[in-house]
């Protein structure tokens, strides 16, 4: 079996690399709105399988495509990537001093029609933040393309993420070992070791 990574994320290009799994990345443009009915973990997964469904009639028999998709929800809140920098400023403003949850849905398709969805959440907290430490970071890290507006790799992860129950892979866009688990279900051939 061979894997298809349907992700521009550098981030989940590394951690798919740092599993040891060879991969090929294959990009389409796929719309990432969500019924408004849809809540928290349910957005993830609904956006990753529909994201899936681009590539389906493309798939190999011999192919397994993986897709993502990560949320930011501020209690019932859905925080997806900001439109602007002030949007972004807005979303920070409205976390920091917070706990939220990040939610990555994932969809596994084989070629021959198997398909797995999951997800997985993690709760984050997030120190107070001054205005000041919001704009230096939007301004300096350009987070537009990340969900709530922020990266807990980069520089706003360093002084401001307090405390994580589950996960940090999953905040940084791919819970690995729950992909792990799963991949060794559908396709352990792909797997090292």
């Amino acid at each position: 079996m061979r894997l298809i990574l349907a992700s521009n994320s550098p981030r989940r290009r590394q951690l798919l690399s740092d599993l040891g799994l060879a991969y090929e990345v294959r990009l389409k443009d796929v719309d990432e709105s969500f019924p408004a009915h849809l809540q928290r973990a349910e957005v993830a997964e609904y956006l990753a399988a529909h994201k899936a469904s681009a590539y389906r009639a493309d798939l190999q028999a011999d192919e397994v495509l993986l897709t993502a998709d990560t949320i930011v929800c501020l209690d019932e809140q859905v925080l997806n990537k900001p439109e602007d920098d002030e949007d972004a400023v807005r979303m920070l403003t409205l976390l920091q001093s917070r706990a939220h949850d990040v939610y990555t849905g994932v969809c596994l398709l084989t070629g021959d029609g198997r398909e797995v969805v999951f997800s997985d959440q993690t709760r984050v907290h997030f120190r107070v933040l001054s205005e000041a430490e919001i704009r230096h970071y939007v301004r300096q890290y350009r987070p537009l393309d990340k969900a709530g507006a922020y990266g807990a790799q980069d520089w706003i992860g360093l002084v401001a993420v307090t405390r994580l129950e589950g996960s940090y892979f999953n905040v940084m866009g791919l819970p690995v070992h729950r992909v792990w688990e799963e991949l060794s279900k559908l396709a352990g051939d792909l797997l090292p070791g």
